[in-house]
């Protein structure tokens, strides 16, 4: 998270375990008739923070597509609380707040970079599949451990 400690929405989050990407809201991510950030872009923001954080604590869909996994989403729960436009800076802060044997809920939020509110918080339930067999199969310990610190 580096450079992103000193941003102080990120104060009122969890003291451990935040992961945070900042992003600049584009042209294409916004709808044609009312121009801010439509709700396709949001789910992206939403998939894109979660798997840099999969990716950050050693579990990437890269390496875990080679070996035959793939975290899938079993539910995602969405609350619109604000508005972006193209040039917005936004943070994008998530966590996991319960790890099972097979699945992880995290939480996200989505901020104006200096915004004390966010104008998405998100909930997301997340299973890890064996991609042969389209079971859910136990997430490894030194994952685990990475994703939900103490």
């Amino acid at each position: 998270m580096n450079s992103l400690t000193a941003i102080p929405v990120l104060t009122a989050l969890p003291t451990t375990g935040v992961f945070a990407l900042e992003h600049r809201v584009t042209e294409h991510e916004t709808s044609a008739l009312v121009p801010h950030a439509n709700n396709v872009a949001i789910l992206g923001w939403i998939d894109h923070i979660a798997s840099a954080h999969g990716a950050a604590a050693g579990a990437s869909r890269e390496a875990l597509a080679q070996h035959g996994r793939m975290w899938f989403v079993a539910r995602h729960d969405i609350e619109y609380l604000g508005e972006s436009f193209a040039g917005d800076d936004l943070i994008l802060a998530t966590w996991v707040v319960k790890l099972g044997r097979t699945s992880l809920e995290r939480e996200t939020r989505i901020f104006h970079r200096n915004a004390p509110e966010p104008i998405v918080r998100a909930c997301s339930r997340w299973a890890l599949v064996d991609l042969a067999t389209r079971k859910p199969i136990a997430i490894e310990d030194d994952v685990r451990a990475r994703l939900l610190p103490r």
